[in-house]
C-alpha cells in the first residue's frame, strides 16, 4: 500500500492555515469555520482529511497516533514547507496541532485549539451528559441510525442542530475506514506528550471548549495555558463537543481576535 499526500481543500492565499479535524469524521467538520477566515485577506486555508478519513488513503503502517502525527508533518513539509503557518485543530486533531507545535514550533505563529483532546479515556474529567434542546418530532423523522448517531452528541437536538451535523459531520462519519479507526483506538494518545518536548510556546494561542462537552471536557485544557503564555482560553456556555457548530457566532469571533491578534491587528 502507497500512501499518498493527504487530500485536502484549499482557499485562499497568504499565509498558511492548516486546519485538521477530529476522530472518524473528515475536513468538512471544519468548514462552518471558513467565515471567520473569509472575512480576512491573506490566509491560505487547507483543510485536511487526516489519513483513513474522507478521500484521503490509508496509512501505509500500523494506525497510531504518532503514525497520524507523522502523516500531518509530511502534509506540512510537502505542502506548506518552511514557511510560517498557523494550525487549527478539532477534537483529535487538537492533539495532532499540539503535535505540530513540537515538532515544527518555529515555524509556528499559533494554534487554535477547538475542544482539543488531552487525556485517554477514563481519565478525564468531564461534565454529566447534557441535552439543551429537543425536538421530538425531528428525531422521530429522522432514519433511526442518524438518530442514534446524532442524539449521541448533540447538545441542540432541534432542526439548526441536526442540519449542521448532517451537513457537516455525518459526511465523514460515512466515509472513514472503520477498521483503521478501531485499530487508532489501540493507540489513541502520543507517545509523547507534546508540551514535554518544547516546554511553552510563545505563539499567540486560541483555546476554546464547551462547557456542555462530555467527551473531553472543559477542566483538562485549563492545564495547557502554562505552556502556551499568549494563550486565550474560553469555555463556551451552551456547547458541547462540537461548539463551533452549536454557538458559531461566538467561535467565529474568538478566531477573529486570534488572527487579528496574528497579524497585529489587535
Amino acid at each position: 500500500m502507497t500512501e499518498k499526500t493527504l487530500h485536502h481543500v484549499e482557499f485562499g492565499s497568504g499565509t498558511p492555515v492548516l486546519l485538521l479535524h477530529g476522530y472518524t469524521i473528515d475536513h468538512r467538520l471544519m468548514l462552518p469555520l471558513e467565515g471567520a477566515f473569509a472575512a480576512r485577506e491573506g490566509w491560505r486555508r487547507l483543510y485536511v482529511d487526516l489519513p483513513g478519513s474522507g478521500q484521503s488513503t490509508r496509512l501505509a503502517g500500523p494506525v497510531t497516533a504518532d503514525a497520524m502525527g507523522e502523516a500531518v508533518l509530511r502534509f506540512v513539509d510537502t505542502t506548506i514547507g518552511d514557511e510560517p503557518f498557523v494550525v487549527v485543530g478539532i477534537s483529535y486533531g487538537g492533539m495532532l496541532a499540539r503535535h505540530v507545535v513540537a515538532e515544527r514550533g518555529a515555524q509556528v505563529l499559533g494554534t487554535a485549539l477547538i475542544a482539543p483532546l488531552v487525556k485517554p479515556s477514563g481519565a478525564r474529567s468531564v461534565p454529566d451528559r447534557q441535552v439543551l434542546t429537543v425536538d421530538d418530532a425531528l428525531l422521530a423523522s429522522l432514519d433511526p441510525a442518524d438518530r442514534d448517531t446524532f442524539a449521541a452528541i448533540a447538545v441542540h437536538q432541534d432542526a439548526v442542530g441536526w442540519q449542521a451535523f448532517r451537513d457537516h459531520v455525518l459526511p465523514g462519519i460515512r466515509a472513514h475506514h472503520r477498521e483503521d479507526a478501531a485499530e487508532l483506538l489501540k493507540a489513541y494518545m502520543l507517545s509523547k506528550t507534546p508540551e514535554t518536548v518544547f516546554g511553552t510556546h510563545q505563539g499567540r494561542h486560541l483555546l476554546v471548549t464547551g462547557r456542555q462537552d462530555h467527551l473531553v471536557g472543559w477542566r483538562d485544557q485549563v492545564e495547557l495555558l502554562e505552556h502556551y503564555p499568549h494563550m486565550t482560553y474560553a469555555a463556551v456556555d451552551g456547547a458541547g463537543h462540537n461548539v463551533h457548530l452549536d454557538q458559531p457566532a461566538v467561535v467565529h469571533g474568538l478566531l477573529g481576535s486570534w488572527l487579528d491578534a496574528i497579524t497585529g491587528r489587535d
